[in-house]
């Protein structure tokens, strides 16, 4: 269980800080869903400072985990030129795949649509094409989510984290 003060990955909210844990007041199930007596994480996303997470500790639907390590960060885009792509052999379902890999709110897999999306991007370009909507949408939310997280292990701003990445792996993207 976390403690307040800590520092996590919750979900598409991204990177949070526990403000507490604790049942939430209010007796009874409100029209929110609290249930009495459960205990819950208060959370304040990183980057949304206006917004509160309020999340069971025992959520078995939310992925919730630590921060990368400043070491793992580091593996991690060290390992980005050799990263494998998403496998998508049926175009309609590619939306589903990025989601997917999103809600497993995990690093690696976030690596893996981003290097999608960008070999898909660049053929597309190719082409004369633009970007899918649904290409530009996801990409967006997967930097946001893997760039917070990065940033938070590497002690960089957000918007710090690519010229980083492209510093240490020697690449444009």
């Amino acid at each position: 269980m976390f403690q307040a003060g800590d520092v996590i990955v919750c979900g598409t909210h991204g990177v949070c800080r526990v403000e507490c844990v604790g049942p939430l007041d209010g007796g009874g199930i409100s029209r929110s869903g609290v249930e009495k007596g459960r205990i819950y994480y208060t959370l304040v996303p990183v980057y949304e400072k206006e917004s509160v997470v309020f999340t069971p500790v025992d959520n078995q639907k939310i992925v919730i985990r630590p921060v990368l390590s400043r070491e793992k960060a580091l593996d991690l885009i060290d390992g980005m030129p050799t990263a494998e792509m998403l496998t998508i052999t049926d175009e309609k379902r590619r939306e589903t795949e990025y989601r997917e890999a999103l809600y497993a709110c995990q690093a690696e897999a976030l690596v893996k649509v981003l290097k999608t999306i960008y070999a898909r991007r660049r053929t597309r370009l190719a082409r004369g094409k633009k970007a899918t909507d649904a290409d530009s949408r996801y990409m967006k939310l997967a930097e946001d989510c893997l760039y917070g997280e990065l940033a938070v292990s590497l002690g960089l701003e957000r918007d710090q984290v690519r010229g980083f990445i492209r510093d240490r792996i020697g690449t444009a993207e």
